[in-house]
């Protein structure tokens, strides 16, 4: 449906919505601060809405913006990808898009293993969510606990997985090069 179908039955929306909680276009206009030419020239399709127009009337109607323009039903958002089995660790898919940014949950086992660094085009960030995990980036070799956070190019070679004491669990996101993770938190409520 494109932009022209989508306008077009905003009218008749606008019009069915008023007289289901039947209110007349005089009461929506005091409500809404639009006169009553405009109100029924919507209506009638004669006026293109805009959003200075609908924002006051979904308002009045207390209802959604995406109510009165159509807005198609989004679909189900969970992603339900199966767990893979790769390099001793089991990832969980988090996107479903190919291509681009990907995410994964991952379960590193506990195991001992002797670093092996690669590199390759990217960007990783790295979030443990419980246990500890071993990251070994360029010259550092560092431990990650559970709550803390790594990000780094991926040209840098580099190697994470158990530190050899226990499970580790953690969420990965990896994005082709260029495309930086910009993560943003809520600021820490002031104490």
């Amino acid at each position: 449906m494109g932009t022209e179908d989508v306008l077009a039955e905003v009218g008749p929306r606008l019009r069915r919505i008023r007289k289901e909680r039947e209110v007349t276009l005089a009461a929506l206009s005091e409500a809404t601060g639009i006169s009553v030419s405009t109100l029924s020239r919507l209506e009638s399709g004669l006026r293109r809405p805009s959003l200075e127009l609908l924002l006051p009337i979904a308002q009045a109607h207390q209802v959604p913006l995406d109510e009165l323009v159509g807005a198609p039903p989004v679909g189900d958002p969970r992603v339900r990808a199966e767990p893979v089995q790769r390099y001793g660790r089991t990832f969980w898919p988090l996107t479903r898009q190919p291509g681009g940014l990907q995410a994964f949950k991952v379960l590193e086992p506990r195991r001992q293993e002797e670093p092996e660094p690669r590199s390759h085009e990217g960007y990783e960030w790295l979030y443990v969510l419980s246990g500890r995990l071993r990251l070994v980036l360029g010259e550092h070799d560092v431990v990650l606990s559970a709550g803390e956070a790594a990000e780094f190019d991926t040209r840098v070679p580099h190697w994470f997985g158990s530190t050899g004491e226990g499970p580790a669990e953690f969420l990965s996101l990896f994005g082709p090069q260029g495309e930086r993770m910009h993560v943003r938190a809520r600021p820490a409520a002031p104490r």
